[in-house]
């Protein structure tokens, strides 16, 4: 989720907790400590947890959750690393984002392991692949999963229908079944408005397409399982790289950055049409278009076969003074009650299979999304998602290399060519 901003340049953490989840044994107050104790939960974003802290506390008189609330990964991630690094600070109850777990798990040693708290309990109630991806080379579980990121498309239905597109959920996927057609349909839209871009950051149609075109052949983005750098020979990154070109070539983006404060400004706007909307993108459009754009936002299927981007983890630091209580907080969060509630209030859609076949989740709708059927929407795919392999520096080399050089193509710096060469270099330096 959240990350949706989720990277190795910027450190997620979160937590949260959900009451019904005691119902379902995940958590245990049996020999807990009654000692008066608060735990820290550093935070990211908008995870909707609110309303589960005060029922936690109410639940557990002695605990009192304190949240700590950091603006952007990019911020977050060098305040976590020196915490660490130093022995103390950090929260007892952090988030890791998917793309940045990689380098945590090679820091095993800085987290408790959850399976001296029961976690192995829970291996069988989440997809295999995300269960696997919060466990260390030495069979540590790191982390357990929250959410992870299905793809759709979020468009403004208003705008839709000034430039003359149909507006229902239902036609608008009809226009795009492979990303070509969604080219053509923007080149329609940039006719009939031409003041206003058709997609809100070139990045956003990187990212996406990547991790769509890697889930459907080698699962690989910018390394390869041995750790070597493949963004050269890589048709996956060939494939989304030269989709993003084609975009800004037709000037159907705003050409801003992702989570830049004039992309977040955008939605309010009305400065762009459509988003690539990994499900925890839901809660971020909501927070940055603000309630006078209810019901202007939809969500559509995205082009080409589904895919995943982002998703997250609860870990437990060592330096923590209540583990066990820290650890017991994160499975109540990762519980299916947990993950129903948190995808209904933000959109971090479920990681563990109950919760993806329970009613309660499938008949979710969104207001603010003119009702969608979001559950629907993002649960149909969600247990044929493809792992995507992401190497120890893959979010470095993706923030730092490639993704400034298709932002300096798309305000017009330098040349689509000269762009490719730039990432490439500053991967390779990015890489060592």
């Amino acid at each position: 989720m959240r990350t949706n901003k989720r990277r190795i340049a910027a450190l997620g953490v979160v937590a949260a907790l959900a009451l019904g989840a005691a119902a379902c044994g995940t958590g245990s107050t049996d020999g807990s400590s009654t000692e008066k104790i608060t735990l820290v939960v550093d935070t990211f974003g908008k995870f909707g947890f609110e309303d589960l802290y005060k029922q936690y506390e109410a639940a557990h008189p002695n605990i009192t959750i304190s949240e700590r609330a950091t603006e952007g990964l990019d911020n977050y991630w060098p305040k976590l690393t020196q915490f660490l690094t130093a022995g103390g600070g950090a929260g007892d109850v952090v988030a890791i984002e998917e793309g940045i777990m990689p380098y945590y798990k090679s820091e095993a040693q800085a987290f408790v392991d959850l399976a001296d708290y029961g976690a192995e309990s829970l291996k069988s109630s989440f997809l295999p692949w995300k269960w696997e991806q919060g466990i260390a080379a030495d069979g540590k579980v790191v982390g357990l999963g929250t959410d992870i990121g299905g793809l759709a498309m979020c468009y403004r239905t208003d705008l839709f229908a000034q430039a003359g597109l149909p507006t229902d959920r239902d036609e608008v996927s009809k226009l795009w079944p492979t990303w070509a057609e969604f080219v053509a349909t923007g080149k329609k839209f940039k006719q009939a408005k031409p003041g206003t871009a058709f997609v809100d950051s070139p990045t956003q149609i990187l990212n996406s397409s990547l991790m769509q075109a890697a889930g459907a052949t080698n699962n690989l983005t910018y390394f390869d399982e041995s750790g070597q750098l493949v963004i050269e020979s890589n048709p996956a990154v060939k494939t989304a790289w030269e989709l993003a070109t084609e975009v800004i070539g037709a000037g159907l983006t705003s050409k801003l950055a992702t989570w830049s404060p004039e992309w977040s400004a955008g939605f309010k706007n009305g400065a762009f049409a459509t988003t690539a909307c990994p499900s925890w993108m839901l809660g971020i459009i909501e927070s940055n278009s603000g309630p006078e754009n209810a019901n202007k936002w939809d969500v559509a299927r995205i082009p080409g076969d589904g895919g995943n981007w982002g998703g997250s983890f609860l870990a437990v630091p060592t330096q923590s003074e209540h583990p066990k209580e820290a650890a017991e907080l994160a499975k109540f969060l990762t519980s299916p009650a947990s993950h129903v509630a948190a995808f209904k209030a933000v959109g971090a859609l479920p990681s563990d299979v109950k919760s993806l076949s329970d009613p309660a989740f499938l008949d979710l709708k969104n207001a603010y999304f003119n009702d969608a059927p979001v559950g629907k929407i993002f649960g149909e795919g969600a247990q044929r998602i493809k792992p995507v392999f992401v190497g120890l520096k893959n979010q470095a080399v993706r923030e730092r290399a490639v993704e400034p050089a298709i932002l300096d193509y798309a305000n017009g710096k330098i040349s689509a060519d000269d762009a490719w060469k730039r990432a490439v270099s500053a991967a390779k330096a990015k890489a060592k």
